[in-house]
């Protein structure tokens, strides 16, 4: 309304006209934002933040502030909708401006409230390009994440389905597949969606781009077809970020990382499998006649050779070595069954897991060949016998409890003694070249052996004060980490995870 014509009309007129002008600014307002209901900031914002939605190109443009979204508290511009069931949410990504702090995060998330401590999950897309699954699994505790190997793609996406949580990436074609990122955490209905920026700095604000933005409700798997993808993923000592090394539609099990720390090992397939740690593609190492190669394989302290166990000779597992770049394999075991799984720190011994008289225990055997010794003949299973760096003991699991529990004993099987008490049941105790961590892979109470596709734990050990803490929580089990994994320097650990996804097509 211009001067001239207010200065026209009474003031009762002009009173209404600019009454009616405040109402429809108000209800402008509170219109959905798009495809959502609402925005604001969350946590503790020093500068307030703002949305605009353009329908003409269906872009979201956010504005946040925010010292961080990480340790137990969220600070950003949220714009939001309430929603229940299973849920998907994609979109483009791009900050305004080539500056700005490198960790400023634009952000597609799944939290509880809209209190900055909820529980949480997102897919952060960050200043310098890296692009992770973020999560907090509970109200207060501090954030961790999966980051994945593809850098700053054009679109991301996060899918819920029941209590798992997925993340996928685009590649070079601009396909979304899978990043490997995947958690387990329980929200409950109605839980909040939407996109948001964090600036990473709480004196300044950053602003991000949302463009083709897509909520989707899923619907129940059902009998559709799914496909299984394995995730070569590392977990970090320190600091338990995780990060993704290589996801492939396949199923790959049990890396050991190389001595010199520039690739890791798996098999798969029967094979045995060479990855760059930068990645690239895994190049199949030759293993002469023997192509049923399992998941109990691993690198001699010199890094020459690889023991392997294959059953094709005689249809049951046996131990061979083999030099690092393939060849023609030696059989080390007379007997079968028989389960590689560690390498004395000399390199004069192997220790494996062998089945004898109905019987599993563990033996030692040259690793030249030559007689084996039984170390254990307690009833029920003995397995995943490794030698500590120092070769005064081997640690193993065992079930003579009464459920599976973490064991040592020195090298000649004597002084027998149980190190973990717990609930769970514990497997594969890996010790850390420098001996001050020990990990090993925990099932819920009540799993027995060791089976696939179970919800798992790796627990890390401090082998000064015997403290048990968690590393990671994922869906994995038999594969996960059934050899020795660790990074020579000790700082981190390989693992393999799992994921089960619905074969359909996403934008």
């Amino acid at each position: 309304m211009n001067a001239s014509l207010a200065g026209g009309l009474s003031t009762a007129v002009v009173a209404g006209c600019l009454a009616a002008l405040a109402w429809q600014s108000a209800v402008a307002q509170q219109q959905p934002l798009g495809i959502f209901t609402g925005d604001g900031d969350v946590g503790a914002v020093l500068h307030p933040g703002s949305a605009h939605y353009d329908r003409a190109s269906g872009a979201y443009t956010i504005t946040g502030s925010g010292e961080n979204m990480w340790f137990g508290r969220d600070d950003f511009h949220f714009v939001w909708k309430k929603v229940s069931g299973d849920v998907a949410l994609s979109a483009d990504i791009a900050f305004a401006g080539e500056k700005g702090n490198n960790h400023r995060k634009a952000v597609l998330m799944m939290r509880q409230s809209l209190d900055g401590h909820s529980a949480a999950v997102d897919v952060a897309w960050h200043g310098d390009g890296l692009t992770s699954l973020q999560f907090r699994d509970a109200t207060g505790a501090n954030t961790h994440e999966v980051e994945s190997n593809v850098s700053a793609p054009q679109r991301v996406r996060i899918e819920k389905r029941g209590d798992f949580f997925y993340a996928f990436v685009s590649g070079k074609d601009g396909r979304l597949e899978p990043a490997g990122a995947s958690i387990k955490l329980a929200l409950k209905e109605p839980f909040y969606v939407g996109i948001g920026v964090s600036a990473h700095d709480k004196d300044a604000q950053e602003t991000a781009i949302f463009t083709d933005v897509k909520l989707e409700q899923l619907s129940a798997l059902g009998g559709a077809k799914q496909v299984l993808y394995s995730t070569l993923e590392t977990v970090a000592v320190a600091f338990t970020d995780r990060r993704v090394s290589y996801v492939a539609a396949a199923h790959f099990e049990a890396p050991n990382w190389s001595r010199d720390g520039s690739y890791f090992l798996f098999n798969q397939d029967g094979g045995v499998y060479k990855l760059g740690v930068n990645g690239g593609a895994p190049e199949r190492i030759p293993t002469g006649a023997e192509t049923r190669c399992n998941n109990d394989h691993g690198i001699s302290p010199d890094g020459s050779m690889i023991a392997v166990s294959d059953s094709s000779e005689a249809g049951k597992s046996m131990v061979y070595t083999l030099p690092i770049a393939g060849g023609e394999p030696r059989r080390i075991t007379p007997n079968a069954p028989s389960y590689w799984h560690g390498w004395s720190p000399d390199g004069a011994t192997l220790a494996f897991t062998g089945q004898r008289g109905g019987n599993f225990d563990i033996f030692t055997i040259p690793a030249a060949g030559g007689v084996e010794k039984r170390l254990t003949t307690a009833e029920g299973l003995d397995d995943g016998p490794e030698f500590s760096p120092d070769g005064a003991w081997i640690y193993f699991n065992s079930e003579r409890t009464g459920h599976m529990q973490i064991w040592r004993m020195h090298t000649d099987g004597s002084s027998q003694e149980q190190v973990v008490f717990d609930e769970t049941n514990d497997w594969f105790p890996h010790i850390s070249p420098d001996g001050k961590w020990m990990v090993f892979v925990s099932y819920e109470k009540g799993v027995t052996g060791h089976p696939p596709d179970k919800d798992v734990t790796l627990h890390l050990m401090s082998m000064t004060d015997k403290k048990v803490t968690v590393l990671a929580r994922l869906f994995g089990g038999q594969g996960t980490m059934n050899v020795p994994s660790w990074s020579p320097d000790s700082a981190r650990v390989a693992f393999v995870s799992y994921e089960y996804l619905a074969q359909e097509p996403r934008d």
